[in-house]
């Protein structure tokens, strides 16, 4: 079974009607593709009503581990180094890149914009300066988490940690501030591939490693220093999409279309796995800011946007 990226999904107009935005063009002038059931259609967030370019400025330097320290430490124990505690459960402050061991045991960085490769035992490491992983579905995000001693964080886990105390809508406060996250930026299918979205493949198109190379796009795990919040955790709205552990059934949709927040129509089906946060190129098609959350793809799914973060429960501090 194809992953519902399959199906004509674009937030811009109904699922019954395809459009693929020109990058840097209006929606209402963007040129029409018609559904075909035999070629690729757009993934739901992937295509959306591209904004200019945030300017370079808006990146900020990437903090360090020791910046970090300056937010919500927690009791040193809490939690392992690069994780936030959050209530009783501890979040990776980045999103994560992979690593994969060598012959003498050393950690080796797989390529970013890479996807990865079948029979490697993947590990999740969180760290700021690193650009993090894209083209990666929830199934292997899943196994990096659990081969680094976490997991994935659940959608409400996900939600907290990037409201913050004061459950924000965004991490940084109540309304959106261009250039504080990476995200309204063109869209990149558009921009390399033209804007006849029933041309574009999945494997060719959706997962190019030429996407998360383009400069200007993805941005390093925390660069943009000021999309963060008191915990001290980044980039959780925009520069790639975070898949959490929670599936789309019907108590899932009924607490879901429950949220008084507004959202495109998105397909959806039983078993689907769900995103969050949006990437680079969204704004607030599926919900605002931290809202932002995508249930229209398989588990199974990828593509250069999908990336992920991983959770784990705090550690009981030591007794006196």
């Amino acid at each position: 079974m194809r992953p519902l990226a399959w199906l004509c999904a674009l937030p811009l107009l109904s699922v019954a009607g395809c459009q693929a935005a020109s990058a840097g063009a209006a929606p209402d002038a963007a040129p029409q593709a018609t559904p075909s059931t035999s070629v690729a259609q757009p993934p739901v967030s992937a295509v959306s009503a591209p904004l200019p370019p945030q300017p370079a400025s808006s990146a900020s330097a990437a903090p360090s581990s020791s910046d970090a320290g300056a937010h919500d430490a927690g009791p040193p124990s809490a939690c392992p180094e690069g994780m936030a505690p959050i209530n009783k459960f501890c979040v990776d402050r980045w999103e994560a890149h992979l690593v994969s061991l060598d012959d003498a045991g050393h950690e080796v960085i797989h390529p970013h914009f890479e996807r990865p490769s079948e029979g490697v035992a993947y590990l999740a490491r969180s760290a700021a300066g690193v650009f993090p992983q894209g083209y990666i579905s929830r199934v292997e995000a899943a196994a990096a988490c659990k081969r680094a001693g976490k997991r994935l964080c659940s959608r409400n886990e996900w939600l907290r940690a990037c409201q913050g105390k004061r459950w924000w809508t965004w991490p940084y406060g109540a309304t959106a501030k261009r250039g504080k996250c990476n995200n309204g930026k063109v869209h990149l299918l558009s921009q390399m591939f033209g804007t006849q979205g029933r041309s574009w493949k999945y494997d060719d198109h959706f997962n190019s490693p030429r996407l998360n190379q383009e400069p200007g796009f993805l941005a390093k795990a925390g660069e943009y220093a000021e999309c963060s919040n008191a915990e001290g955790v980044f980039d959780m709205v925009g520069n790639l999409h975070e898949w959490v552990s929670d599936s789309v059934d019907d108590a899932f949709v009924e607490s879901f279309e429950a949220e008084e927040v507004e959202r495109r129509t998105q397909p959806h089906r039983t078993g689907n796995g769900v995103f969050m946060g949006g990437f680079f190129s969204t704004t607030s098609e599926l919900g605002p800011g931290c809202k932002y959350t995508t249930i229209a793809h398989e588990p199974t799914y990828h593509d250069y946007s999908t990336g992920f973060r991983c959770c784990q429960k705090q550690a009981s501090p030591p007794k006196k």
